[in-house]
């Protein structure tokens, strides 16, 4: 993934190269992983109050909760990287004259 940012619900942004994984709530391992981040103050909860439906873990261990599904997020970052492949780069090559 490159770098930029990400929508993950209610105008909450993550930094694209920061993300590691995008997962379900719903396994006890990655409950036990929610309930240690927040016992380390590592849990950022991106929720509004809204029931959790990914959980994004990051390179600096930090574990954010969103209210989007993580098809959602991923698509998101599918066609963030599909847009960026689009963009045209042009490469300015200044010839030398003899």
């Amino acid at each position: 993934m490159s770098g930029g940012l990400i929508n993950i619900g209610f105008g909450n942004i993550v930094a694209v190269n920061r993300i590691v994984a995008i997962v379900s709530p719903e396994s006890a391992p990655i409950k036990r992983m929610i309930q240690e981040a927040r016992e380390r103050s590592m849990l950022v909860d991106a929720t509004y109050g809204r029931r959790t439906r990914a959980v994004i873990v990051t390179d600096s261990e930090h574990i954010i909760l969103s209210a989007i599904q993580p098809e959602t997020v991923a698509q998101r970052l599918e066609n963030r990287e599909k847009e960026e492949q689009e963009i045209p780069v042009e490469i300015d090559i200044e010839q030398e004259e003899d």
